[in-house]
């Protein structure tokens, strides 16, 4: 059975499940619906807590308080109230709020987990969720806070019951929570028992902006190799490390996919053709690029099938189960997700070393000892700096990704008093992930602007490869060659911008 189905209009319909392309869809901007046999799972375990509460069994989250207050009992009549306590107390995010497209990477991660049908809020919850998703009204939800996935949840929940405050379409200040719901025509929720726990508890703050993460990170990939290919054609490479007599003696396929990559970039380039024996062979910034650059795809498809196994499971603690004498809940530990936080932590470190590689490349093509090109691709070598700045700038940016490269996961935290002594910091691990990425697309997009000057200086656009020829031609439309010494900071910022919304696909036909 399929998970998920996109309709002729566009509209992504959760079946079993989402996956993590769907997710970063709606993230930005498509629309989400749930078919008749998610909203008949998510009734089904509306009904599991409704037995379970009648029941009276003492049930985490339920019945009692949460975290260490977990052995104190809380009466039936106080059980909505302490469904709306949680997310008032929880609501403790600080800082900038996050941007729009994650907050909704985070709400349709929400909604995916409770199609499950394993935690028992109503239906009414999930559609007050799809309501603000696909009228385009985005909670207010700081960005940090957070051990793992607390606070943002519960800024989001705010919302479903009037309080907190959102964003509305076409609008840029902030709307209370109350007026919010009226706009699209609905009223507060009055949230019933387990409900409150169900709204801030899960992985969807990891897996949404996860999801999102891969989709930015994918167009990326895709420039790195088109970035690499026009920096190697002006040091003039041996492509001879392209070669499937070569690339077919590791067994790795992100190596095997780069290097034919490269070689279809490279393909008819009169630069690369003269320079062939030139050199024994290149240095590990050149040689290595099929295997770097495979090794991050590979790092990239783990982590992906992290998120769909991720959006897969039920992530909510407790879950309600059917057992032989009716509907129980169970306590687990499904919403801490090691497995999340150790993809990403190392999504992230390969990033920086994708970064890494680039500056080096950068570097090579600024040393005139190295490169056979002028120094620092400076016009007019002393009055003017060239781009000598501009590989600081892409240093720093490395040493910035080395610090962050460490784990979030290993960094523990204990909090509670005690009842949740292990933490795994799944959305730390992504998000630091994410701004390592902002990072390397700059020092990537620092090396592109390198290379087309390198092009310029030496006169080589005519003997590029054709495919070369059009990254050049994509970038020269945009930003002129550098020879005034005016501040790059400008071209930086507005080239890194075109790379992020233009796919290779539309530049180069590969």
């Amino acid at each position: 059975m399929p998970h998920t189905h996109a309709s002729s209009d566009g509209v992504i319909e959760l079946k079993e499940s989402l996956r993590w392309r769907d997710v970063a869809a709606v993230a930005e901007g498509k629309r989400v619906i749930l078919s008749a046999a998610a909203l008949a799972r998510v009734a089904a375990g509306d009904d599991r807590r409704r037995a379970i509460v009648a029941s009276g069994d003492r049930v985490y989250g339920v019945t009692t308080g949460v975290g260490a207050l977990s052995e104190v009992v809380v009466s039936r009549e106080a059980q909505s109230a302490l469904s709306h306590n949680i997310l008032r107390s929880h609501a403790v995010g600080v800082g900038a709020l996050l941007p729009p497209v994650e907050t909704r990477a985070i709400m349709v991660a929400a909604v995916n987990n409770f199609a499950h049908g394993r935690s028992g809020v109503r239906p009414a919850v999930v559609a007050q969720i799809l309501d603000l998703l696909n009228a385009g009204c985005t909670p207010s939800v700081p960005r940090d806070g957070s051990v793992g996935y607390l606070t943002h949840m519960a800024h989001i929940a705010l919302t479903l019951v009037g309080e907190g405050a959102a964003v509305l379409p076409g609008e840029d200040r902030e709307t209370e929570g109350v007026a919010t719901l009226a706009r699209i025509g609905k009223e507060p929720l009055r949230l019933e028992a387990k409900e409150g726990l169900s709204l801030v508890n899960g992985t969807p703050c990891a897996t949404g902006m996860g999801a999102l993460l891969l989709a930015r990170l994918e167009r990326w990939l895709e420039w790195a190799d088109a970035i690499a290919a026009l920096t190697f054609e002006c040091l003039e490479g041996q492509d001879v490390i392209f070669r499937p007599e070569s690339t077919t003696l590791r067994a790795r396929l992100g190596m095997a996919l780069v290097a034919a990559r490269m070689a279809k970039l490279l393909e008819g380039s009169a630069r690369i053709e003269a320079a062939r024996g030139k050199r024994t062979q290149d240095a590990l910034s050149l040689r290595t690029i099929p295997h770097l650059h495979g090794a991050v795809r590979d790092v990239w498809a783990n982590a992906a099938d992290c998120v769909d196994r991720e959006l897969a499971s039920v992530t909510d603690n407790p879950a309600l189960l059917d057992g032989p004498d009716g509907p129980f809940a169970m306590s687990e530990a499904h919403a801490v997700s090691p497995d999340m936080g150790l993809a990403f932590d190392q999504l992230g470190v390969a990033i920086a070393e994708l970064g890494m590689m680039s500056e080096r490349r950068l570097d090579r093509m600024l040393n005139p000892v190295l490169s056979g090109l002028p120094a620092f691709l400076a016009g007019a070598s002393g009055a003017e700096s060239g781009f000598m700045i501009a590989q600081y700038t892409a240093s720093a940016l490395v040493s910035a990704n080395r610090r962050d490269g460490f784990p979030a996961s290993l960094d523990g935290g204990v909090t509670s008093a005690l009842q949740e002594d292990m933490l795994c910091h799944a959305t730390a691990a992504v998000m630091k992930a994410q701004t390592i990425l902002d990072r390397t697309a700059l020092i990537l997009t620092i090396e592109l602007l390198a290379a087309a000057q390198a092009c310029d200086l030496v006169g080589c656009a005519g003997d590029l490869a054709p495919r070369t020829r059009l990254i050049f031609e994509f970038v020269r439309s945009g930003v002129a060659r550098y020879a005034d010494d005016r501040p790059l900071a400008g071209d930086i910022a507005g080239m890194k911008a075109r790379l992020a919304e233009t796919p290779v696909a539309m530049v180069v036909s590969e």
